[in-house]
């Protein structure tokens, strides 16, 4: 195996560019973070240019914060990387099994650790020693900047839906609470497909992540928005 090809095939586990979790996980950011924004809005005295104002704050904002999450995203990855070609140098320079478990437990569910027998083990540290060391320097793939993109839009993206009431609605408390009801909506139906893929229970995971952005309305209200 050519060391240009090893973290293709050895580090570099082929799969969707982001996991569903990982999608759903950026929208509720996102949601939450326009929804403070919207509930910022003053109903008493909010006029055009404060909603105009509020709605473009709110936009660079999740622009900001997409390009931040996606650069720790991709950051996250070469650490990742980097601790994965370190152990397997350390399995490599392992002297007996037990040096190589302790180390491949690191990877593994302690479920597997701790039912694996010594010789299992010893199996995987002779097929990893036969493996040719990693390289020094830390890739970063173009699948990788595809994922940071997506990361970036559905950050970006999920301000659009809680601005259209206020683009659409003249009476400025209208449009704040429908913008408010649709982002709670929003923040329900990912909080039910977080618990879809997490294996939770659905119907709660989206009442609680729903209740969070629902506290925060409320505590905005009461504040005087």
């Amino acid at each position: 195996m050519e060391k240009s090809q090893f973290w293709k095939h050895v580090v570099y586990l082929p799969g969707p560019v982001l996991d569903p979790l990982s999608r759903l996980s950026e929208v509720v950011f996102g949601l939450i973070m326009v929804l403070t924004f919207t509930c910022s809005i003053s109903a008493a005295s909010a006029g055009h240019e404060e909603i105009r104002v509020t709605l473009w704050a709110a936009l660079g904002c999740n622009i900001a914060w997409g390009i931040v999450d996606g650069c720790m995203y991709i950051m996250s990855l070469m650490m990742e990387r980097g601790d994965a070609a370190t152990a397997l140098r350390n399995i490599q320079a392992s002297k007996n099994t037990d040096e190589a478990a302790d180390v491949i437990k690191g990877f593994i569910p302690p479920v597997l650790g701790q039912v694996m027998k010594p010789e299992q083990f010893e199996v995987i540290r002779m097929e990893l020693k036969a493996i040719p060391e990693a390289p020094v320097r830390i890739p970063v793939f173009w699948r990788d900047i595809r994922a940071a993109i997506q990361i970036f839009i559905l950050v970006t993206l999920s301000t659009l839906p809680c601005s259209i009431p206020f683009m659409l609605i003249s009476d400025h408390l209208v449009a704040m609470r429908v913008s408010n009801g649709v982002a709670l909506t929003l923040l329900f139906m990912t909080g039910y497909s977080l618990g879809k893929h997490s294996g939770y229970n659905k119907w709660l995971l989206g009442l609680l992540v729903a209740v969070i952005g629902a506290i925060l309305v409320a505590i905005t209200i009461a504040l005087g928005g």
